[in-house]
């Protein structure tokens, strides 16, 4: 379907059987579809014909079974917190929103697992979770959706220490295209039976199916924490010290680099006063003796590559303090520009090789004609050039996306990959050969084909 309304008598009677098994909780008010046309990057808004609101498992495969009756596309939604434009209805279809799906079905410490339906948030597991003295490691920034998460393999700040989503989802719940009800497994932590049918849907972007629940893994809160920031004479030494820390098994929990142009923009966006020079924000996870031990290495390795300034921040305010910061680079950096929005490269490499690429992609950045900043997950070999890119300008659109195309090359040709954790969606589909080869991306169709006969899931996506 390539017009954007639903308009023949089947695509009326497919709104006519949603609209009576969901009543008020289908929608196709124009402000409805444009919301769950859009996540927050760059691409335009790309409404779908009429959202479902479920509110369980059944209710999913309700939907998806009717529009696979039908042949109408299924895009998921969560948060809209994606940036790779995974939920714009490029081919039509219905919206389904899996935010009222947004119970905790089951905790269990002694198993250090926890089921969650997938429109639970990662900041309302982590109020549930007060008082168990276990915690859920995957941070994106966002207060995203553990479905959504899973969906596009995200990870973050922790994943240096406790892995992406990939490492942390135990199994899944999720509707096909044919509607049918899959579980992926149990919750034993490990098995050999079959085809990995979890870790197939984490990072399928709702192009294989609809994940509805998901058993997760816990990890216990360390006994202390302690977090650093220290200041480099520039990008390679601040990469460096981190590249230097992971090679020595020193288990850092968070390793975050900002340039200089993202500090200045956290200092005024936030009222802070950090040197304004490239900046690696650390963290320190164990017992108090291991986090001494692994700050004092750091902070050694920092002062021989001219780090200055290692600042450490060890009560639980103060550290918030410290991540605020972090956190808050994103929207600082569009703040240097206001009313431009953001488009953000993904790319990771071996961390041996992430000096060089970051140092000899700022040389590309150089050459932008707007502004831009660059934060990374250094420790496990992934950054993100932001570009603050006026809106309404083809040209400067077009300028940002050559720029990326010459990173992401370079980052595929360091043996990396054209995304660490944004996932492909609309922007990364033409980069796919190049990383995968031709017979790579062909399987993967074949995966998609054999999953989705129709084509109806998230169409467009991925493999489009």
């Amino acid at each position: 379907m390539a017009e954007a309304e639903l308009t023949t008598a089947a695509d009326t009677a497919l709104h006519d059987e949603l609209r009576g098994r969901f009543g008020d909780r289908y929608s196709t008010a124009a402000a409805v579809r444009e919301h769950h046309g859009k996540d927050d990057s760059h691409h335009p808004v790309i409404p779908p014909d009429g959202v479902v609101f479920a509110e369980s498992t059944d209710e999913a495969a309700f939907a998806v079974r009717a529009c696979a009756r039908h042949g109408v596309p299924v895009i998921p939604f969560g948060a809209g917190t994606s940036i790779e434009g995974h939920v714009q209805a490029v081919c039509g279809g219905i919206s389904i929103d899996m935010g009222g799906m947004n119970r905790v079905l089951a905790v269990r410490p002694d198993d250090l697992d926890a089921t969650v339906e997938a429109g639970v948030t990662r900041m309302q597991l982590d109020r549930e979770l007060r008082g168990t003295g276990l915690f859920f490691p995957v941070d994106p920034g966002a207060d995203a959706t553990l479905g959504g998460m899973a969906a596009t393999g995200a990870s973050g700040t922790t994943t240096v220490r406790y892995g992406t989503m990939r490492d942390n989802v135990v199994s899944l719940t999720a509707v096909l295209a044919s509607g049918e009800v899959v579980r992926t497994g149990g919750r034993a932590r490990k098995s050999s039976a079959g085809y990995d049918l979890t870790n197939l849907l984490v990072g399928s972007e709702g192009t294989l199916a609809v994940i509805t629940e998901l058993t997760l893994r816990l990890h216990p809160v360390p006994e202390a924490m302690a977090a650093a920031v220290c200041a480099y004479p520039g990008m390679e030494e601040a990469v460096c010290s981190v590249v230097e820390a992971v090679q020595m098994g020193i288990p850092v929990a968070r390793a975050e680099l900002l340039d200089a142009t993202a500090m200045r923009a956290v200092n005024g966006y936030s009222g802070y006063a950090y040197a304004e020079a490239p900046t690696v924000f650390f963290e320190f996870h164990g017992s108090e003796d291991e986090v001494r031990a692994q700050g004092a290495l750091i902070e050694e390795i920092s002062r021989g590559l001219g780090g200055t300034a290692f600042e450490y921040a060890r009560q639980q305010n103060e550290r918030a303090r410290l991540w605020k910061a972090r956190h808050d680079a994103y929207p600082a950096l569009l703040g240097l520009r206001p009313g431009c929005h953001g488009l953000t490269t993904d790319v990771c490499v071996p961390v041996s090789r992430l000096a060089r690429c970051i140092v000899e992609s700022e040389e590309d950045l150089k050459t932008a004609s707007m502004p831009w900043g660059v934060v990374g997950h250094v420790g496990d070999g992934n950054f993100h050039a932001v570009f603050i890119i006026d809106p309404d300008s083809e040209a400067e659109l077009a300028e940002a996306e050559a720029i990326n195309e010459r990173i992401v090359r370079r980052a595929i040709a360091m043996e990396g990959t054209c995304t660490g954790e944004h996932g492909i969606g609309l922007g990364k589909i033409g980069y796919l050969e190049s990383e995968f080869g031709s017979a790579g991306v062909a399987a993967m169709r074949a995966v998609k084909a054999a999953l989705d006969p129709q084509g109806i899931m998230n169409p467009g996506k991925v493999v489009a």
